[in-house]
This record gives C-alpha cells, structure tokens and sequence, in this order.
C-alpha cells in the first residue's frame, strides 16, 4: 500500500519530470514544493514507490522517473482536469464551427486537437453500421445522367453520379425520389441495402427501368465505406519527442499507420469518471505501441455513441491537460454534429 504523501510525492514527480524531461530527487522536491518534510522523509516515499514500481532510476545515482504503472496510478488518481482557457475553448467553438461538412469538421478536428495537444491526434469516422437513413435526394444533372446524394444520421454523405438510359423529365425524377425515401428512410444500412435492391419491384411501372438503375446506385453507396476509418494530424510531433522512445521511433510511426490496429485498440478503451478513456504504456504493448498512451473520448448525436476522437503519444505527456482537451473537443463535435 502507498500512503497518501507517498502518492502526493509520485505526483510531483510526473509534473516535473513531464515539464522538465530531467530525473526528479528528494532535494528538488524539497525545494521545490511545500511537503514540510526532510529530503531523507521524501527519500524514504520514493523508496516506497520504487519498492511499488511506480518510479525508477534511469541511471546509477541519478532522480527518479515515472515507470507507465507510475502513470497509470496518477491518471487514475486525478481528481479534477485543468480545465482549458478560454482562448483555447474559443479556438475551438471558431476553428470547427467554420466546417461545412462531416469531412471537413473532421479534418479540422483532429488539425486543432493537435495545436492543442502537441500530439498526434485521431478521429474516428462515425460508423455506417449503427447509421440510419435520414434522405436521399436525387437531381437531374441532364437528359441523361442524375445525381443520388445519401444522407445518414450520422452526417455522412455519399454521393454518385448516375448514368441513365434515355431521356429522363424533372417530373420522373421526382416520383422516383418520394419512392426511394419512402422505401429507404430511417433504415439501417444493411436493411437499406435490401430495400434498395428491390426498388424496381415496387416503383411505378413508368419508372421501373429508371429504378433499376439508381437501385444499383444506391446499394454501393448505402455499403460504401462500411468500415470504419481514422483522420490523423500531427505525427510530426513524434518525431519532436523521439528522445521519449527507446531506439527507433519507426516502429511506432509504422503501428499509427495501421488503421484496424488503432480502432480495435480505440474499441477496447473504457471510458473513466472523466469521460475520458487512457491506455498507458504496457497496456498497449499487444498493439505494437508499449512506448505510449493514448486518450480518447465519445462523440455522440441524438444521444447515441457514434465515434472516438483522441491523441496518441510518448508516455512522458501533459496528461491533465491533454484529458481536458480531447473531452472538450469531443464535447464541442457533439453537439456542433447535434446541431446539424
């Protein structure tokens, strides 16, 4: 068991290690904060975290660091997260409101989390599999060739040029779109892939070759992307903390660049009483990344989960306030993604 100065000791030894990157001692400790002990009473504490392998010594005679146990605990143990300023929650309302489509608030999501950070930041794409059908509208381009726009719940929009057979009038192509949303609205998407297929079946006689055509449109779209995908932003701050990472930084440069290992990792992270999901250090050795952490936290719409939006970095990083910044963004694309 740890006592309470010795976990107020480890505190002061992730803070200053995190700020200054040099090993901590007693004496700086004593110097530097208000415990009202010796340095041999402060020794003592970090031999009791040592014994906990919370803290080691990177070098004979030298301060201690944090181990990613060490770590683990001082997450755990935060109280409260340094809560942003209000230059910062303004970048954040300014920067994102300026997007004018899911891929764009995405983009500027994870650019920003980044700015804020200094880490590598990620965003998930909201899943077409827990998506719905919210519209799909459908524009005569030409005599021949049509425009089918699919709209989910989730904000995503795919669109596909259609090719048609024939001419086809303003007036068929607005009975083919009260058709095609009374058939496909509000489904989910394996549901809205078989109702799709079989438009022609159920459209007007006058417009069954027309249908045919735009069903076979609209099953790629409604199965398009199915899987889900990450924006990334700022690996180059990776590369400014190489000295964080034992040996080659390659390794974890490649593990960031597989797509599927980084969503599974981001699936098994549960969230704790800040909203806020961490896996530190050996908890992500199976994915190829024991040298770092990784935050993240939900977005949502209509009250349901649809993604996470995190950052990615060496295990020395500014955890309180890397926390407050992936939970306010997270807070923000819910509801600007609410709103529309």
């Amino acid at each position: 068991m740890v006592s309470e100065r010795s976990l107020e000791v480890l505190r002061v030894i992730v803070q200053d290690y995190v700020s200054s990157r040099e090993p901590v001692g007693s004496k700086s400790i004593v110097e530097r904060h208000s415990f009202g002990v010796s340095a041999a009473t402060i020794r003592n504490d970090m031999a009791q975290l040592e014994e906990e392998e919370l803290i080691t010594a990177p070098h004979t005679s030298s301060g201690r660091i944090p181990t990613d146990k060490g770590y683990r605990l001082f997450v755990d143990q935060l109280s409260d997260l340094r809560p942003l300023s209000g230059a910062q929650r303004h970048a954040i309302e300014t920067f994102l409101g300026q997007s004018a489509d899911l891929d764009e608030v995405l983009a500027r999501t994870v650019r920003l989390l980044s700015q804020l950070t200094h880490q590598v930041a990620l965003v998930q794409y909201p899943s077409l599999s827990r998506a719905t059908v919210k519209h799909v509208e459908l524009v005569r381009l030409s005599d021949n060739r049509l425009l089918s726009v699919l709209i989910t719940d989730t904000g995503r929009v795919e669109q596909r040029v259609v090719d048609t057979v024939g001419g086809v009038s303003d007036e068929h192509v607005a009975g083919l779109r009260v058709s095609v949303n009374e058939a496909l609205a509000g489904l989910g998407m394996t549901d809205a892939a078989t109702a799709a297929a079989g438009l022609a079946a159920v459209a007007p006689p006058q417009l069954a070759g027309l249908a045919a055509v735009v069903a076979d449109t609209l099953v790629e779209q409604v199965l398009a992307n199915r899987a889900d995908k990450l924006v990334m932003a700022g690996a180059a701050n990776l590369v400014r903390t190489e000295e964080d990472f034992t040996g080659s930084i390659f390794p974890v440069l490649e593990a960031i660049e597989e797509q599927v290992v980084l969503l599974r990792l981001l699936g098994e992270m549960a969230v704790d009483q800040h909203g806020v999901s961490a896996s530190i250090g050996r908890e992500n050795a199976s994915f190829g990344l024991g040298e770092t952490s990784v935050l993240s936290s939900s977005y949502h719409s209509a009250g349901s989960e649809l993604a996470r939006v995190g950052v990615l970095g060496p295990l020395r990083m500014d955890y309180s306030n890397n926390m407050a910044a992936v939970r306010a963004v997270a807070r923000y694309l819910s509801r600007l993604l609410g709103e529309n």
